[in-house]
């Protein structure tokens, strides 16, 4: 047998240092909440979605909550092409009428929702799906857009159809859940006081009911390492001003802008610290959370 006490270079020393390092992360949040939004290209990926199930469940079982909110645009798009329904856009905004409505909540609350229940309970997880209906979880209000007339600049209000955002979260089916030693994996489907059903952004909703939850952490799963200073180095660390200099220097833009305005959002409204990080990176999650160097980008109150 190897001498351990000279082999600092062990395999074996080598775990027990990382269990170490991440001892004081389980002890600080033991009973806490983690938010967890999934989405991008990883969730086509079979290794990807069964490392990110096993990232779950390893933080379930160290005491920590999670909650998985799920994207699927992608999944979305290829369905209504597969159906033969055409989607118009509006400023790369999809255009939801009541057909694209029904086919995103089979897709999110049905497809999906229940493969990534699956995924956890295969990595020893007990999941449940949901969606925002689910009772009475979120409240949706109808989203309005504008956009502005390239010639005239005149802004005009775009109808987006069944698009909504959260109004109201109720989090009585989540704490019932998570009492029950469960991890709730819910889609971005909600209905409105109008009794019609809303397909809503997953960052968006991932943050509010983080918000409603007063989570330790929102974490937003991406394809990006983060956010990148005007040099192409990631930022580790933001607040809101910080955010808010780098969009008006526009060193933040595209879709990373609603991805922060998410981070802000919740954590000025109950929230801890968000983080966007990438999900294609293996354990990415474990890694910025449970050792010193951190990955991806924290964003603080």
């Amino acid at each position: 047998m190897a001498n351990l006490h000279k082999d600092s270079s062990s395999p074996v020393l080598a775990k027990a240092e990382v269990l170490i390092e991440a001892l004081p992360y389980f002890q600080r949040y033991a009973g806490r909440t983690f938010v967890v939004k999934y989405g991008g290209h990883a969730m086509g990926e079979p290794q990807a979605a069964r490392d990110f199930a096993e990232d779950i469940v390893l933080l379930k079982a160290v005491g920590i909550n999670p909650v998985v909110v799920h994207g699927g645009g992608p999944q979305i798009g290829d369905m209504l092409s597969r159906l033969g329904v055409e989607s118009t856009f509006v400023d790369g905004l999809r255009v939801t009428d009541e057909a694209t409505a029904k086919i995103a909540e089979m897709v999110l609350s049905g497809a999906i929702n229940k493969e990534l229940v699956g995924w956890l309970s295969n990595a020893g997880g007990k999941a449940l799906g949901l969606s925002g209906k689910d009772g009475g979880l979120v409240s949706a209000r109808k989203v309005t857009r504008t956009t502005k007339d390239p010639e005239s600049l005149i802004e005009r209000v775009v109808d987006l159809g069944f698009v909504g955002e959260p109004a109201q979260v109720d989090t009585s089916v989540i704490d019932t859940a998570v009492a029950a030693g469960m991890i709730p994996v819910i889609a971005p489907i909600a209905g409105g006081a109008d009794g019609a059903t809303y397909n809503i952004n997953a960052d968006t909703m991932a943050g509010a009911i983080a918000a409603a939850l007063g989570a330790a952490r929102l974490f937003l799963l991406t394809d990006v390492p983060g956010v990148m200073d005007a040099d192409g180095e990631l930022m580790s660390d933001l607040n809101p001003a910080d955010i808010a200099r780098l969009k008006e220097e526009g060193v933040v833009k595209g879709g990373m802008v609603p991805k922060l305005e998410t981070c802000v959002t919740a954590v000025n409204s109950g929230c801890e610290a968000a983080v966007v990080l990438d999900g294609r990176v293996p354990h990415a999650m474990l890694l910025e959370f449970f050792t010193a160097s951190g990955a991806g980008t924290l964003v603080r109150a």
